[in-house]
């Protein structure tokens, strides 16, 4: 059972706040080889937003997001994603809120490849037992493009086309929030264009919450805001971001700090 009471069978609707970090921490390894990857991280982003985690190779941002999905478990602190604290509930039930309340992109698609668009999209549906609306799964595909590509695998497909079908499985589902993992990062660059444009479109026009971690200055500039990271520790907050104003700030990460955002 979730902490507070908080399991949920039946959908309240959505909780004021999208995602809800309290002084999360998370080490690897042991005695003297540890290694802190996030150190009493606190931060809270509201619904319908669409915010972009940046930081140096080694900052903690894909540790952030693995445990802000609920696909690592902190040492410490308080992680709830859409009211639901996920702290403290078992990998059965964590596997299920996920299926039903979180999506998922990666850089590398994470498509089987033997199956087609349409199978591929479907697959969350069918791992979580609900019913598939075959035509709302047609109007999600044709609107990231792939209208005409239903039958298609993912050998026959490009790269730009394969993580669309990405952002298609994760939006089928109807989740509140989306975790994106460098969803560019194996992309050209009218590719990556589509596919963030895609992603603002689903804060947008589809009131979900976008969490994306990104290496990338132009990418992160298609976010409300970014959070940066440094030393496992959150180091500052850029609103309205522009990719020359991203660049700046990185280049002078631990120039300030701060507690929380």
């Amino acid at each position: 059972m979730f902490r507070n009471g908080a399991r949920r069978d039946h959908d309240t609707g959505p909780a004021p706040e999208a995602l809800r970090l309290v002084k999360v921490t998370k080490s690897y390894g042991t005695a003297d080889s540890a290694v802190t990857a996030l150190d009493g991280v606190t931060l809270g982003l509201g619904r319908g937003t669409f915010t972009a985690v940046m930081g140096p190779s080694g900052s903690g941002k894909s540790t952030l997001l693995q445990c802000a999905a609920g696909l690592d478990r902190p040492d410490s602190g308080i992680v709830r994603v859409d009211g639901t604290e996920l702290t403290g509930g078992s990998e059965a039930e964590l596997t299920k809120f996920r299926r039903g309340r979180i999506g998922f992109v990666f850089q590398q698609y994470n498509l089987l490849e033997t199956l087609t668009v349409v199978q591929n999209t479907v697959l969350p549906l069918k791992l979580a037992g609900r019913r598939v609306d075959r035509a709302r799964v047609r109007e999600t595909l044709a609107a990231v493009g792939l209208g005409d590509r239903l039958g298609h695998r993912p050998d026959q497909l490009s790269g730009g086309q394969r993580q669309r079908v990405a952002i298609a499985r994760a939006l089928v589902t109807e989740p509140r929030v989306i975790f994106a993992d460098e969803p560019t990062g194996a992309l050209d660059t009218r590719s990556a264009r589509e596919v963030l444009a895609l992603l603002r479109q689903a804060v947008r026009v589809h009131g979900r919450t976008v969490v994306m971690v990104t290496h990338d200055p132009v990418a992160a500039s298609y976010a409300d805001s970014v959070l940066f990271l440094a030393d496992g520790r959150l180091a500052g907050r850029l609103d309205a971001p522009t990719a020359d104003a991203v660049a700046e700030r990185l280049a002078h990460l631990g120039d300030e700090t701060t507690a929380g955002v």
